[in-house]
């Protein structure tokens, strides 16, 4: 079984910033590219990001504009650049590729 490993998660004030990072296979990354997915306490688990292995972006709707998901390849890590987080960004973040999933990284924002 692969793993994949997010960081970065903390607790922030409305309009602050957050890096995460999600660390795995480099292979994994390249064949499948790789997802951000978060989870609210009590809700069902949303899509948040992507980026394809041709390096192609994508993001919900509700993030648009303040995120920004990147790749290292030499490091074998996908980020997520959080900027403007708002209080319902509170979630549990986690990322997916070639359907394996990280154990999260919690994010809390306060107003």
């Amino acid at each position: 079984q692969v793993q994949l490993r997010e960081s970065g998660g903390g607790s922030v004030q409305a309009g602050g910033s957050l890096r995460l990072s999600c660390t795995g296979p480099g292979w994994m990354f390249n064949s499948c590219g790789m997802n951000w997915y978060r989870q609210a306490a009590g809700k069902e688990r949303d899509w948040v990001s992507a980026i394809t292995p041709d390096g192609s972006l994508g993001y919900a709707d509700s993030v648009k504009g303040r995120f920004t998901i990147s790749q290292d390849k030499f490091k074998n890590t996908v980020y997520l650049q959080m900027n403007s987080l708002k209080p319902e960004d509170t979630a549990i973040y986690l990322c997916n590729s070639c359907a394996y999933w990280g154990q999260g990284t919690q994010v809390t924002v306060s107003s």
